[in-house]
């Protein structure tokens, strides 16, 4: 099968998922942005007393935030959370974390469990790694994380 059939059959719970980094409304956008950097991830999915997503906050939102309002690092995180991400199940295809990357041009996908609650973080890593492990002759001339370079002489 092709890699298009297979991003039709396949669930989002096929993917590398990543344990999300999940904060309150509440919480500061200092806070939040700690956890980013400790994580080295780009969002920050807010989410209620039930764990089910209210809204997101990128770094993107960061930046912009810090042009035009520096003194905000210290505001809760429902003051500048962005209502528009997106969400997926564990049980949906996986043609569906692109489309919905496509559509809201977004670069991390939220994945829920039946019952709604954020459990996972994928997007375009997640999507990479996939296609590189289904097609590695095709993608990868190299390891990430490899060295371009040979580790010793070879020939005579």
């Amino acid at each position: 099968m092709g890699l298009h059939n297979n991003m039709r059959t396949e669930t989002v719970s096929a993917l590398n998922l990543r344990e999300p980094i999940l904060a309150k409304a509440d919480e500061t956008l200092r806070v939040a942005v700690q956890r980013m950097r400790e994580k080295q991830f780009g969002c920050v999915f807010v989410v209620d007393e039930g764990d089910k997503p209210i809204g997101a906050f990128s770094e993107s939102l960061l930046n912009r935030l810090l042009v035009t309002n520096p003194k905000a690092l210290d505001d809760p995180l429902r003051r500048h959370m962005s209502d528009y991400w997106c969400c997926v199940k564990l049980t949906d295809p996986i043609i569906k974390v692109l489309t919905a990357m496509q559509s809201r041009n977004v670069r991390f996908v939220c994945v829920l469990d039946d019952q709604g609650r954020a459990v996972a973080l994928t997007g375009q890593k997640g999507l990479m790694e996939y296609i590189a492990d289904h097609y590695p002759a095709q993608v990868m001339a190299q390891r990430i994380g490899c060295s371009p370079f040979t580790q010793q002489r070879e020939g005579a």
